[in-house]
């Protein structure tokens, strides 16, 4: 029973640090053991394992917790209840009961489960109430008080065999979240989460084809009305041409079904994933590694190894600092964006039907783009500021500068932002396309433009000054002829500027000016590989927008 396994009322701490009304209630007197404190260890490493890892603020359990002697050899996980007596009161009223008592102490709880915890590969799994708090709104004294009080209303119920524990969460509705505002300034997610942040370069699908992807392109309104944003894809990503009629598709009526756009297809979800919980594996390593180094520091009667052994002790902070955060983010994508209803991003609003050369007869362009209304749930002013691209997620600094001014030029243009993001503003015009301003360490006419996409992600290349034509062949035998803005891999190291899935991508040059919207590219047909890139230029596309009915398209 409850009474054999806990301390009375009377001998526990009244701490108030916390806020909470608490007095002694009508129990017996019998004394009763006191939980052990929790150390600082303890409150961060108990849930290790367990998405979150939830800080641990109490528990009424008495039995003694043995820090784990290696970074992979202790790990929770969360199982299903089965067949418990707890199961038959919990719905009836002990919740509700649970409820009011947590309530009576000005306890801010998110929430109240029943859960099996056990170590991994550990066949003992006993059942918990689990409850969540605010965090650092209860402190761990009180919080002793609090579970061990729900321990006893337990016991009310003749359940003798349940402990309480409980830890910082915050409660999330399964509706489909915002974007993310995009991390800065060393934050351990700030390369991981950038597919789900309003960046450009968004993963993005049909609902009702999940399974082909491309990219989102970049951001523009209507007659500069910033409150209903749009984003500007190519079409052949989202109105597939096998699974459409390349008829004008065009949304006027709120009242009909909408064609859905969403983040991730199905298989890229599980891969992204799959992607976050490698990178907590490698800042497990890096910690387990550090760990070790310090540990042979210690041995040693050496000054220079007692320096070194500071620094690693800084870089072992930092990686159990990044495993928390990143097992935070982790059970955030993996709770809240993993149905494909929480994913969706928009509904296309206008697409005419995909034309090769299109346009008068000096332009004769591709014609292959769809305009997406974005949900204002998803993104508003809290996680929008304009079209911007990630630089700093695979292209070192130096690097990318090199890239951009090759001779390290003081009076060069380009300046590397300081939050990492390049502001997109304004457009290249066509006279500068084909009469490039910038030169190459050679002296040449040097256009440099870059990409972020679905497949490649962040890719450097040239923009050709010369204007490429492509034949596209029809089941038929019939063929259409299209001119087409070429960019070539920035140089034999590069390696492609685009690969499949990159379509929808936004072209820009170094000082944030659009280029063009990536249609396609041209390689041998026995290799994946792409030598030449295509894009519809800027300034075309926007009018053929404005042609289509959009009024006064402006990027943003």
């Amino acid at each position: 029973m409850a009474q054999d396994r806990h301390e009375s009322w009377r001998s526990l701490p009244m701490a108030t640090g916390s806020g909470l009304t608490l007095g002694p209630p009508d129990t017996s007197d019998i004394p009763l053991l006191v939980p052990p404190p929790l150390s600082n260890k303890e409150a961060t490493f108990y849930y290790a394992g367990i998405p979150s890892g939830p800080r641990l603020v109490a528990r009424s359990g008495t039995t003694k917790w043995k820090p784990p002697t290696g970074w992979d050899e202790y790990r929770k996980e969360l199982r299903p209840v089965g067949n418990h007596p707890l199961k038959e009161v919990w719905e009836g009223n002990l919740a509700l009961k649970l409820h009011t008592l947590l309530d009576s102490m000005n306890v801010k709880w998110t929430s109240t489960d029943v859960v099996r915890t056990r170590i991994v590969e550990e066949f003992s799994a006993p059942v918990i109430v689990w409850i969540g708090v605010m965090p650092a709104s209860l402190c761990g004294t009180d919080g002793v008080v609090v579970a061990s009080k729900c321990r006893d209303l337990l016991g009310e119920y003749n359940i003798a065999d349940v402990d309480v524990e409980i830890r910082e969460s915050v409660a999330t509705r399964s509706a489909g979240p915002k974007l993310l505002k995009s991390s800065r300034f060393f934050n351990p997610t700030e390369h991981i989460s950038e597919p789900l942040t309003a960046t450009l370069g968004l993963h993005i699908c049909a609902q009702s084809t999940p399974w082909i992807e491309g990219t989102g392109g970049f951001f523009i309104a209507e007659n500069g009305n910033a409150d209903r944003l749009l984003l500007v894809t190519a079409r052949h990503v989202v109105l597939t041409p096998d699974n459409d009629e390349n008829k004008h598709f065009e949304h006027t009526d709120d009242s009909e079904p909408r064609y859905n756009i969403m983040l991730f297809g199905n298989a890229a979800y599980n891969t992204y994933l799959e992607s976050i919980k490698a990178k907590i594996k490698e800042k497990a390593f890096m910690a387990e590694y550090n760990q070790e180094h310090i540990e042979s520091a210690e041995r040693m009667d050496d000054p220079e190894a007692n320096e070194k052994r500071q620094v690693v002790q800084d870089e072992l902070a930092g990686a159990i600092k990044a495993m928390e955060t990143l097992n935070t983010f982790y059970q955030d994508v993996s709770t809240n964006w993993a149905t494909p209803e929480s994913r969706v991003l928009g509904h296309v609003t206008l697409s005419p039907p995909i034309n090769f050369g299109a346009g008068s007869s000096s332009e004769g362009y591709t014609e292959d783009w769809a305009v997406i209304e974005i949900d204002p749930s998803k993104v508003d002013a809290t996680n929008f500021s304009g079209n911007v691209i990630n630089l700093a997620t695979q292209i070192s600094i130096g690097e990318f500068i090199r890239m951009m001014n090759p001779e390290f030029r003081e009076d060069h243009p380009f300046q590397y932002p300081f939050s990492g993001l390049l502001e997109l503003k304004g457009t290249i015009p066509d006279e500068e396309m084909r009469h490039p301003i910038a030169l190459s360490q050679d002296n040449d006419p040097f256009l440099t433009v870059l990409k972020r996409g679905n497949t490649t992600g962040l890719t450097v290349g040239c923009a050709n000054d010369v204007f490429s034509y492509a034949r596209y062949y029809h089941d038929d035998g019939t063929a259409e002829t299209s001119k087409e803005w070429a960019i070539l891999p920035f140089d034999f190291k590069s390696g492609a500027f685009l690969d499949k899935g990159d379509s929808g991508s936004v072209i820009v040059d170094c000082l944030g000016r659009i280029g063009g919207l990536l249609t396609g590219g041209a390689g041998a047909a026995t290799n994946p590989e792409i030598d030449i890139a295509y894009a519809t230029p800027i300034n075309f596309l926007l009018q053929r927008m404005q042609d289509n009915g959009l009024r006064e398209p402006t990027i943003l």
